[in-house]
C-alpha cells in the first residue's frame, strides 16, 4: 500500500513542495558527490566505507502530514516516512525512496518505562532487529546478536549515538542545520552524521524512535 500511495504521489508532491524543500536543502546537488563511490563492498546500500551526512525533515513530502524525509549528500531523497494525520503513532515504517519499507518501529506498552522494537522488514518472518527503552533521560539501544548496543547522549535538539562496547565511540550524531552564515533552518531541519561501516538505515531507524520519544513525527 505504502509503495502504491509513494508512486502515486510522487510528482504531485514533488511539485507541491518544491520550494520548501529548496530551504531545507538549500545546497545545490553534485553530481560529483562523493556519497555514491564511498559504499563500501557490503551488499547493503546502507552502508559506506566514509562518514556520510544527510539531512533529516521531520516533515513528510505526503500533503506536508506528519513524517520525516532523509535526504543525501547529493540532495536526493534516500529515507521517508508518512504517517499522514497521525502524530507519535505506536507503529512507524521507515521506506526508502521507491517506498519499500525497511523497518517497522513498534511502541510496547509497558507500565513504567518506554519500550520501542525495531524490525527489519521480511514478508517471511518476523524478525527484531532492535529495541530502545528509555529510563527517566537515558536511551539505550540494545542490538541483541551478542551486541552491548548503544546508548543515546543528548536532548530533543542534537544527540549522539554512543557504541557501549567501545568505550563510548561516536557511532552517528544529529544537530540543528545551519546556513553558511549560521543561521537555524529551524527546529525541525537537522544534520545527520553516520561514522564509516555503520549502517545508515539502523540509525535512521533509531532516530525515528528518538523523535518518537519528543515527539517530533
Amino acid at each position: 500500500m505504502y509503495a502504491y500511495i509513494y508512486r502515486t504521489l510522487h510528482l504531485l508532491t514533488e511539485l507541491t513542495f518544491l520550494p520548501t524543500m529548496a530551504k531545507v536543502y538549500p545546497q545545490t546537488p553534485s553530481s560529483s558527490s562523493s556519497s555514491s563511490s564511498s559504499t563500501s563492498s557490503s551488499s547493503s546500500p546502507y552502508v559506506s566505507s566514509k562518514q556520510e551526512c544527510f539531512t533529516i525533515w521531520m516533515k513528510s513530502l505526503v500533503y506536508n502530514s506528519h513524517g520525516c524525509t532523509t535526504y543525501n549528500s547529493n540532495g536526493d531523497i534516500v529515507f521517508r516516512v508518512d504517517n499522514y494525520d497521525k502524530k507519535c503513532s505506536s507503529q512507524v515504517y521507515l521506506m526508502d525512496i521507491q517506498g519499500n519499507v525497511l523497518f517497522r518501529i513498534q511502541q510496547k506498552k509497558l507500565r513504567i518505562f518506554g519500550c520501542w522494537d525495531g524490525y527489519k522488514w521480511d514478508f517471511s518472518k518476523k524478525q527484531r532487529w532492535f529495541r530502545v527503552t528509555r529510563k527517566r533521560q537515558t536511551i539505550h539501544v540494545d542490538l541483541g546478536f551478542s551486541q552491548s548496543g548503544y546508548k543515546i547522549v543528548g536532548g530533543k535538539l542534537g544527540f549522539k549515538i554512543v557504541n557501549l562496547d567501545q568505550d563510548g565511540s561516536l557511532v552517528a550524531e544529529i544537530k540543528r542545520k545551519q546556513t553558511a552564515s549560521g543561521v537555524d533552518l529551524g527546529k525541525d531541519v537537522f544534520v545527520l552524521t553516520v561514522e564509516p561501516n555503520i549502517d545508515q538505515s539502523l540509525i535512521m531507524a533509531i532516530v525515528m524512535v528518538h523523535g518518537l520519544i519528543h515527539r517530533q513525527l
